[in-house]
């Protein structure tokens, strides 16, 4: 099935492209950027964006690698990224 006119990009190509790209790098977080970036294509007027996504999720490799999830939970618990209490102007006390 042709996903996109402008570019013509099929279902079988943004499949055979994840597939390739789990291949060759097992822990690789696959987005749409890579699957056009690995066609030698780029997004042209977005219109076929809904479809385009919708055929990635329907593929079996797309899941993020085990070994990558949960690492946000762990190593980033803290809700301030590591910024001090109080780090916007707007947050600090001013001398009167």
């Amino acid at each position: 099935m042709i996903v996109c006119h402008c570019l013509q990009i099929t279902d079988h190509d943004i499949r055979a492209a994840i597939d390739w790209m789990r291949a060759s790098d097992a822990e690789t977080i696959i987005t749409p950027g890579k699957v056009y970036r690995a066609l030698g294509k780029r997004a042209d007027c977005g219109g076929c964006m809904p479809l385009f996504l919708d055929t990635m999720r329907g593929c079996d490799n797309l899941a993020v690698p085990p070994v990558l999830r949960g690492l946000r939970s762990t190593s980033m618990g803290d809700a301030n990224e590591g910024r001090r209490q109080g780090h916007r102007l707007s947050e600090r006390r001013t001398a009167v």
